[in-house]
């Protein structure tokens, strides 16, 4: 069941799907058996989507995620969630590159069109009185061994505070464009 102000157009997943683009070896690594991460925190206790009305915010009248309660550093938020693919996206602002395939395909995860609270987390750039990021992405596997990328605290953030995170140079470079 999806979140307070989940968007209509975009599908709530609870975990990632793979596109059809995804060659079958890239698929075994994907789901190799390997080290797992910390459980995440119960997500819809620990985030919330919410409007951002400030009108000095990069993504005025958009949507952004916040801590529902205090978060320590260092804690597990939650995972980005969407399609796993190998396809090229350049209209997507929600893929996110996940590894490079021994073929040298690019994979990428893209919850444009359906993902988890992972994808209101915006970047800590523009913001006022922000001049880093309180998250990151981490590399991780899942309970059964399934490559993923998590959202991870990296100070604690207090309750009501806007997660953000570095979507990096590229990304901004390939908006300039």
């Amino acid at each position: 069941m999806p979140p307070p102000n989940w968007p209509s157009n975009v599908r709530y997943i609870t975990s990632c799907t793979i596109h059809a683009s995804v060659p079958h070896d890239t698929r075994k690594f994907l789901e190799e058996e390997k080290p797992v991460s910390k459980t995440p925190l119960n997500t819809q206790s620990s985030v919330k989507i919410r409007r951002i009305s400030e009108s000095t915010h990069p993504a005025c009248g958009q949507l952004g995620l916040f801590a529902a309660r205090k978060i320590p550093a260092k804690t597990h938020i939650v995972d980005y969630i969407g399609e796993i693919h190998c396809d090229e996206r350049e209209d997507s602002d929600y893929d996110l590159s996940l590894f490079r395939d021994g073929n040298g395909n690019s994979v990428g995860i893209d919850a444009s069109k359906m993902g988890n609270e992972g994808r209101f987390v915006n970047d800590y750039r523009g913001i006022e009185g922000q001049d880093k990021p309180n998250a990151v992405f981490v590399d991780d596997r899942t309970g059964g061994g399934r490559l993923k990328m998590r959202i991870e605290s990296s100070r604690t953030i207090k309750k009501g505070e806007e997660i953000l995170v570095s979507y990096g140079k590229a990304w901004w470079l390939a908006r300039r464009k």
